[in-house]
């Protein structure tokens, strides 16, 4: 046994890694530009760890950290990533020996002489070397594994975060659509009421009524379907925090307003990316992982050096165990004649299993600057739509008074009324839109750029 031990560091140093060394690809050739080609922010990125507080909302801000600690698909993608943990223990245990160790006792029965005890104990020792890196690249594959889970578990995050204020946005632009149909309901039953008073004046015909009935019966229609629409938002928000449809209902319930946040921030340069989106590292680690196994696949075409040994001893008594001990050490080289191409038709299936990681790596990053892209534009615009949607809210709203004063003095037909309220209505009800969407572009732009999580240093990854 001690000559073994003394063989284990020489082997150890004799070993070699079998299969390419990874290095990660450089943003370069990943086809990363050099800046974006929307209108963006100068400056590098800040604040995206916990951007939901920026939009100064106290209700959004505990609704994100309630699901953050109980959403589901979090808690899923936690359990995977003990899985990855696992997983890579169990490759590191390839390194070293195995032990096994025996006892036994008996008691033998005999008629032509007195019975007698027999007692045994025994111990055996393999070892599997690395002789090429085989296992080497299993740990090195499982540690890219384990980081890639990590990563997963960070997208999950991100994602939860932000359709938790994606959802939130939408329970409050339903909010405020059905605060704009009720006071808008107000004012058509007053409208309603006028007409009738000057129809039995004799003052207008019964079209005038008859048009106001049908508009006010219009608006109330609306009401329901926006009731269902914040109803589905506020069911949706429970189920992502980890609770029961309706649980959040209440929490909701008192108006709002549809929080904008920061009127721009900074989004660095594309490479960034590369850096800050969980997806592109977990599938950067992918690629690595992937890589290594290439190892492991070349390692089985090389020879097998195993050692084993063992050491025993039997006795008539308990204190006779250690009177005579027998052993042994034995060494096994084995190596694979012929399998039908099995193991090199592995290794090619591994080179190509890592050339479908680099395109899937090479994809993700693509992807997330097309969604840096696509947010860039899409907050642009609603910021746009907006304030040329407050020019045209602003008239409508004059419009409309206007129309109404003239309508009670008689100066108008009630035609007019109607085109002004429905203009009112119109501009009204999309300005507000235009705040949600501002704000939903915005959320967009957070989740595309890599918020919600805190980006460890790549130093750090095996």
């Amino acid at each position: 046994m001690s000559r073994l031990i003394h063989i284990l560091p020489l082997l150890a140093l004799s070993a070699c890694a079998a299969g390419p060394d990874y290095a990660r690809p450089q943003a370069a050739a990943l086809g990363v530009p050099e800046h974006y080609q929307a209108p963006a922010p100068a400056g590098a990125a800040v604040g995206l760890a916990t951007w939901w507080a920026q939009f100064d909302d106290p209700a959004l801000t505990a609704l994100v950290d309630k699901g953050l600690a109980g959403n589901l698909d979090i808690a899923q993608s936690a359990a995977r990533l003990r899985q990855a943990r696992e997983a890579l223990f169990q490759a590191r245990s390839g390194l070293l020996p195995s032990i096994d160790a025996s006892a036994g006792a008996g008691r033998n029965f005999d008629n032509e002489r007195a019975d007698s005890s027999s007692f045994s104990l025994g111990a055996d020792a393999a070892w599997q070397i690395d002789l090429f890196g085989g296992i080497g690249r299993s740990v090195e594959a499982s540690r890219a594994e384990l980081a890639a889970a990590g990563y997963d578990l960070e997208n999950v995050r991100t994602a939860t975060a932000a359709e938790i204020a994606r959802n939130y946005m939408l329970a409050r632009s339903a909010q405020a659509s059905l605060k704009i149909a009720r006071e808008t309901l107000v004012t058509q039953d007053d409208n309603l009421e006028i007409a009738g008073f000057r129809v039995q004046a004799g003052l207008a015909s019964s079209l005038d009524q008859e048009q106001a009935r049908q508009q006010r019966a219009a608006t109330a229609a609306s009401i329901p379907t926006l009731e269902q629409s914040f109803t589905a938002a506020a069911n949706r928000l429970a189920v992502l925090t980890g609770q029961a449809p309706g649980a959040v209902t209440a929490q909701l319930t008192a108006d709002a307003p549809i929080p904008l946040g920061p009127d721009s921030i900074a989004v660095g340069i594309p490479a960034d990316t590369l850096r800050q989106r969980p997806d592109v590292r977990a599938a950067e680690r992918s690629l690595a992982a992937t890589t290594a196994r290439i190892g492991v696949a070349k390692a089985q075409l090389l020879p097998a050096l195993g050692i084993s040994g063992n050491v025993g001893t039997s006795a008539l008594s308990v204190g006779g165990l250690t009177d005579v001990i027998t052993g042994g050490l034995f060494a096994r080289l084995a190596q694979t004649l012929f399998d039908g191409g099995q193991r090199a038709a592995a290794v090619r299936a591994q080179r190509a299993a890592a050339d479908g990681a680099l395109a899937a790596y090479r994809q993700t990053v693509l992807t997330a600057l097309e969604d840096v892209e696509n947010a860039l534009v899409a907050l642009d615009t609603a910021k746009r739509r907006q304030t040329e949607l407050a020019i045209s809210f602003d008239a409508a709203n004059n419009a409309a008074i206007l129309a109404r004063s003239s309508y009670r003095a008689g100066l108008t037909d009630f035609q007019t009324l109607l085109d002004a309220e429905r203009s009112l209505l119109s501009s009204r009800d999309s300005l507000s839109r235009a705040r949600a969407d501002q704000a939903q572009a915005l959320i967009q732009l957070y989740l595309a750029l890599g918020g919600g999580w805190q980006p460890i240093d790549p130093g750090t990854e095996g």
